[in-house]
């Protein structure tokens, strides 16, 4: 039977140091989560590995079978666009299948609830609460459509108001800035207002959050290595490794 195929996350990559090391702390989750996979990482942009250094490095190897997971919660630009590009330039005897983006999942959804109650809320807290779905922002609007829906299943767990928002400036009309939904909140009546980031690492954009969340009773963490992230991972690293398996009679 065939080696399973290289999981090879691909990471946004940042100036900001703390962006790779939780892309590094994340991928040593999964590693020790499922020790009988391989698993590489490769930057689009600012770090090292490149993506296309690491392709280059397991075809040396003679790896040929390769899941591509793109290390993004929504499929914005970077999934529909970069990765492709730039998995087309990999040497052709890698056999590679790009997997889904982390999101949406329910296990998100548990991993943003972690680290409110990591920050300092409790169960009980959730029907007094409201909380800023805080994300990095995009002008796709598919992504955007997905960051909706997320607040609205959101909501029905039990939370006072889930308020999405955007942190880059070019959000789309209709979406507050941080600081403007934790206002909302305050005016809505919850008791107390939380800021959940739905994004992975920090860097630039989530720092943008954490300003807009001054006024906030409660800032939780970004997702980073959360053991739900790490689960998310692995699922979507098994729906796309079947097909490759499949393709190659394994």
């Amino acid at each position: 039977m065939s080696k399973k195929p290289v999981l090879l996350v691909i990471a946004h990559g940042s100036r900001d140091p703390r962006h790779a090391a939780t892309v590094h702390a994340l991928v040593r989750r999964v590693r020790a989560l499922r020790p009988d996979v391989r698993v590489e990482t490769g930057f689009l942009d600012f770090n090292i590995p490149s993506v296309q250094g690491v392709l280059e490095s397991l075809a040396a190897q003679g790896v040929r079978d390769v899941v591509a997971l793109p290390l993004l919660l929504t499929r914005a630009f970077h999934a529909k666009a970069d990765i492709p590009a730039v998995l087309r330039d990999a040497p052709p005897q890698l056999r590679i299948r790009q997997a889904e983006v982390l999101g949406p999942s329910p296990l998100l959804m548990a991993a943003l609830e972690r680290r409110l109650y990591e920050a300092g809320l409790t169960p009980a807290d959730k029907s007094s609460t409201g909380v800023v779905l805080a994300s990095a922002g995009s002008t796709d609007p598919e992504a955007i459509a997905v960051i909706a829906e997320i607040a609205r299943e959101w909501r029905l767990t039990g939370w006072c108001a889930v308020r999405p928002a955007f942190a880059s400036a070019g959000s789309p009309e209709g979406f507050p800035r941080t600081e403007d939904a934790v206002r909302e909140l305050r005016e809505l009546g919850c008791e107390r207002v939380a800021v959940a980031p739905y994004v992975l690492a920090p860097g630039f954009l989530p720092d943008r959050i954490a300003r807009g969340a001054a006024e906030a009773d409660v800032l939780a963490d970004v997702l980073g290595a959360a053991p739900e992230v790490a689960r998310v991972l692995l699922e979507r690293y098994e729906a796309a490794r079947v097909p490759v398996l499949a393709a190659v009679g394994a």
